[in-house]
């Protein structure tokens, strides 16, 4: 329904007259089955492990290409021969990826790698670079598919009413608390540092560094969970200070649920630390399938039978629940690659302080970024009722493409490109040269078709994903704006993000830090006209000030890559697209758009089958219109398509 004048609903009756039913922290009735696997989740994790390699066979050969040739652009054109499969051959030493024992040897290597000579840095930059971002590629994609129906399953029990407004607000507090000190923080502080030891084959100091880091996000986490159960309404003011009554009645009690589940998704960015350190990448990125798999049957269980207010305060329990089954399916594989964790806080190790000295200004910089987001919901509990939850519903869509071609690359690299810090300098910045190179043309070629579909076909992805039970299509049609204000700084976010990670390989945390400042502002300032003075001056519905947030973020993204780039270049010199190539993917996508519109006219009150029609045909169009200009990325892509027929 339109967020526009929406009736205020009394959605948060008490589901009893008992006294546990006025407790905000009274705990909801869990689901058996959910609880029985939380328990069974610390034995059966290595089963996790190596049967999730099976499941998502079919999708390996499009991810296998898109990372496993990230770095090394093929130049290869039809008609042309290609060494890559000879090269990679030779590459198959003692120190890579062992792929024997497999049934699937040409898509997935195993799990563990092989150790049997010391690890240089030689030995580093031997291992093939496409393959750990092969493992993060497939563990995101399969995280990401388990959040898309997580969205669909809110849109339909939820939709954007009041209730939803209150709990996703609610979710807003952990996720920014696991964002400060979780995955972003220790990619850049924790896993160079473990990383240069476990090269160096120093694996007493590497587990006193784990150790040491672990326990200080132990301790700091508790502490701030029993801080943030206690101080929880004065949070709600600052988070969503236009929630009055029993919306903001209601998101107190969530995020005093919710609190407890943080402690776990930080120590969960913990193991993913040490995990992608010995290479288990597919483990730590798909382990949040499990969080979404939790809400989702909370949703299903309860969506029938209680009210909306029960119905989000059981759906929170279930999320804590998640967030230690998270936890606990990577616990085991921790314990057996390290075996001397323990508890510890002795910092006096410079390896250890290197650590610290490194988190500050990342935790800065992170702080910040996280700010942009909260002053957007802050800004979106200003407008019409139900906007908190449009916002986030077109966040989770936008971050996708993210995620896919800027995430998986960026944390498969950084180990690797770490133990590479220990050869000569020179040699490791004319490799991170041609690497920036190559990875900044791959995603070109997919996050450009990736914005025109948020153009062009906004609203079908939108109405695939979402419209259902009290999702509209009038909700739908708010998404697809805020869709298009997204597309403007896709392509920039997704850079931004790689640049990013170019400076901490280069052990450089505090120039990201400055121009973080930067985005942060103009977000602030921008996002603030668009969604109040600019709507009043063109006499438009408030509630459209919305589509303003995600478009001020994306000129802001803009601005921050502009500087990432041009600092980085005075650092190893020129790299960018060329012009011609980004005028011709831009043309192509343009014009498949233009292809495959009509058949979404064709299909118009039928959003799903809209979208399983409309967007592979899209997807399909722009690939071949690659094909035809003779495109390398989509050459290799094909090619690589065929070879596993």
């Amino acid at each position: 329904m339109p967020i526009a004048g929406l009736p205020v609903l009394n959605f948060c009756q008490p589901c009893g007259p008992t006294k546990s039913s006025q407790n905000p922290l009274s705990l909801a009735p869990a689901p058996l089955p959910v609880v029985v696997l939380v328990l069974v989740l610390g034995r059966s994790s290595w089963r996790y492990e190596r049967k999730s390699r099976r499941l998502l066979s079919p999708l390996v050969p499009l991810l296998s290409w898109q990372t496993a040739s990230i770095f090394q652009p093929s130049t290869r054109t039809r008609g042309s021969t290609s060494t890559s499969t000879s090269t990679s051959t030779r590459m198959r030493g003692r120190n890579t990826i062992s792929c024997r024992g497999s049934g699937i040897e040409s898509w997935f290597p195993r799990f563990t790698m092989q150790q049997k000579s010391p690890k240089t840095a030689k030995s580093g930059k031997e291992r093939s670079p496409g393959r750990p971002a092969v493992l993060v590629a497939a563990g995101i994609m399969l995280s990401r598919i388990a959040g898309l129906i997580r969205e669909r399953a809110l849109a339909h029990f939820l939709g954007t009413l009041p209730a939803a407004d209150a709990f996703r607000a609610a979710l807003r507090i952990p996720n920014f608390l696991q964002n400060l000190f979780g995955e972003g923080v220790l990619s850049a502080s924790f896993i160079p540092v473990y990383s240069r030891l476990l090269a160096s084959s120093d694996e007493r100091d590497a587990n006193h560094v784990a150790s040491v880091v672990g326990s200080l996000l132990a301790l700091l986490t508790s502490v701030l969970v029993i801080l943030g159960i206690f101080s929880t309404p004065l949070m709600i003011d600052a988070i969503a200070p236009g929630f009055t009554g029993e919306t903001r009645q209601l998101t107190i009690r969530l995020v005093q649920i919710l609190f407890p589940g943080v402690g776990a998704l930080v120590m969960s960015a913990w193991c993913l630390g040490i995990l992608n350190s010995h290479g288990r990448f597919f483990l730590s990125y798909s382990a949040p399938v499990l969080w979404n798999l939790f809400i989702i049957a909370g949703l299903l269980l309860f969506g029938a039978k209680e009210s909306l207010s029960n119905l989000v305060v059981s759906t929170a329990w279930c999320s804590v629940l998640g967030s230690f089954a998270q936890l606990l399916v990577q616990v085991p594989t921790v314990l057996r690659l390290t075996r001397r964790l323990r508890f510890s806080l002795d910092t006096a190790s410079t390896h250890v302080r290197g650590v610290l000295i490194n988190f500050v200004p990342v935790f800065i910089s992170r702080g910040i970024v996280q700010l942009s987001a909260y002053i957007d919901n802050v800004l979106a509990s200003l407008l019409p009722s139900g906007s908190v939850a449009l916002l986030n519903c077109a966040q989770t869509i936008g971050l996708l493409p993210i995620s896919l071609f800027g995430m998986s690359i960026s944390a498969a690299e950084l180990p690797a490109m770490s133990r590479a810090l220990a050869g000569d300098e020179k040699v490791v910045r004319v490799e991170l040269l041609k690497r920036l190179t190559a990875a900044m043309r791959r995603m070109a070629f997919f996050v450009i078709p990736a914005a025109m579909s948020f153009f062009a076909f906004g609203d079908t992805l939108a109405g695939l994903l979402y419209q259902s039970g009290r999702f509209t299509h009038i909700d739908t049609m708010y998404v697809w704006a805020l869709l298009i204000g997204s597309g403007i700084g896709l392509v920039a976010s997704t850079s931004g993000r790689l640049c990013s990670s170019a400076f901490y390989a280069l052990r450089d945390t505090r120039t990201p830090l400055r121009f973080a400042i930067v985005r942060v502002v103009l977000t602030i300032v921008l996002g603030y006209l668009s969604a109040f003075p600019i709507p009043k001056l063109l006499h438009l519905d408030p509630s459209w000030g919305l589509a303003g947030l995600p478009a001020s973020a994306g000129v802001a993204g803009w601005m921050e890559f502009l500087l990432l780039r041009r600092a980085l270049r005075r650092r190893v010199g020129s790299f960018s697209v060329p012009g011609l190539l980004l005028l011709r993917l831009w043309s192509i996508a343009i014009f498949s758009a233009a292809l495959a519109y009509p058949l979404k006219l064709l299909f118009t009150g039928h959003p799903v089958l809209a979208g399983f029609v409309v967007l592979p045909c899209y997807g399909l169009f722009y690939l071949s219109g690659a094909w035809y200009l003779r495109i390398p990325e989509a050459d290799a892509l094909i090619g690589r398509l065929r070879r596993r027929k």
